[in-house]
């Protein structure tokens, strides 16, 4: 979620994406306080490389990644809870994945490929930001009584999880969800904000600590999970045009 655009001092080139969506037009504001690095935006990126780079062309990845940070733009912060799973917008992300889904799958069936790799890159994008901005990574490990499985071993999709009424997401409090991401005031902001708040409850980063890493490999699941899933949903011929190989 985009809390603030930065209207003091900007320094053009600095536009940031995380992983669970802040994007910010300033890298120093005021007296040269960092408020984000461009290392964040890595996550959507890498995990998406991971699970695609074996299985289709450069140039289908690299449109697909560009749709995929797309979704951080300014005009889909606000009004736009299902791209993000933003304020316990569960339904509305699952109905959103499948809308875009059906997207990819309409274009196939056309002679045009471009609007298929947007629409699935706009669908990995909230399908990533589930495991970074809901509890389901918290639900997942306390099945585990304190010694989880690895990382890599984690399952993206146990159903009683996916639909499990304790299942939510982080809601956004203004003006305080916006503090937060200024970080020298991050302390501040999290003694004041509620603990079902984007900004304790979210895995956008490695600073959320061990979580993050689990939120990685699910979202990382995920992803190959959905390409699977395309793949079962195409007759070869489709499938050849999508992986453009």
């Amino acid at each position: 979620m985009i809390f603030w655009h930065a209207p003091l001092t900007e320094k053009p080139g600095c536009a940031v994406v995380t992983f669970g969506g802040i994007e910010c037009h300033a890298g120093i504001i005021a007296d040269k306080v960092i408020i984000m690095t461009r290392m964040l935006r890595q996550y959507h990126i890498e995990m998406t490389r991971s699970a695609l780079e074996p299985h289709i062309s450069e140039r289908a990845l690299e449109i697909i990644i560009a749709a995929n940070v797309r979704q951080d733009a300014l005009h889909n912060q606000f009004g736009h809870d299902e791209i993000h799973y933003d304020n316990n917008a569960i339904e509305k992300g699952n109905r959103y994945i499948n809308e875009q889904r059906g997207l990819a799958l309409a274009t196939l069936l056309s002679p045009g490929i471009l609007g298929a790799w947007v629409a699935f890159g706009r669908m990995l994008h909230t399908a990533q930001d589930f495991y970074a901005h809901t509890n389901y990574i918290p639900l997942w490990l306390e099945q585990f009584d304190g010694t989880p499985p690895p990382p890599p071993e984690i399952d993206p999709l146990k159903k009683d999880l996916m639909r499990s009424p304790k299942l939510h997401s982080g809601r956004i409090y203004f003006p305080m969800d916006m503090v937060y991401f200024i970080k020298p005031l991050r302390p501040l902001a999290l003694r004041l904000l509620p603990k079902d708040s984007h900004g304790w409850m979210n895995l956008d980063d490695p600073s959320k600590g061990p979580k993050f890493d689990y939120a990685i490999a699910a979202a990382t699941k995920r992803t190959t999970h959905e390409f699977d899933l395309l793949k079962k949903l195409l007759t070869p011929e489709m499938f050849a045009r999508f992986t453009d190989q």
